[in-house]
């Protein structure tokens, strides 16, 4: 299992980034996918699942309706599109699966919001 984020970057605060997330290894399409983040010295938490063929999402509560998740399942990805970004979402932002019991992540992309 491979998990291989990209997309993060520096943006203003109100700015947008879309973080992208590629999957190999296993049958992307029985997976379900997370996004989770990890700011500096906080610990990692949850910030949107997507079930296996995208029609349902969820998103913590930090969220407001400014991120979305979807993924492509004919390209194994994952996407993130982040809005309305601000300082407080500066963090390591991660995608998480589970195969057969264990967690994958992937190597992080790093998001940082500042004017």
């Amino acid at each position: 299992v491979q998990l291989v984020e990209s997309g993060g970057g520096l943006a203003q605060p109100g700015g947008s980034l879309r973080l992208s997330c590629t999957a190999s290894g296993f049958i992307f399409t029985r997976a379900t996918m997370r996004w989770y983040r990890q700011a500096p010295g906080k610990e990692r938490e949850w910030v949107a699942t997507i079930s296996e063929t995208g029609s349902i999402t969820t998103y913590a509560d930090f969220v407001q309706g400014r991120f979305t998740v979807s993924r492509d399942n004919t390209k194994n990805t994952m996407s993130l599109q982040m809005n309305t970004l601000t300082p407080e979402d500066t963090a390591e932002y991660f995608c998480q699966v589970i195969v057969n019991v264990r967690d994958y992540w992937g190597q992080g992309t790093q998001v940082t919001v500042s004017s």
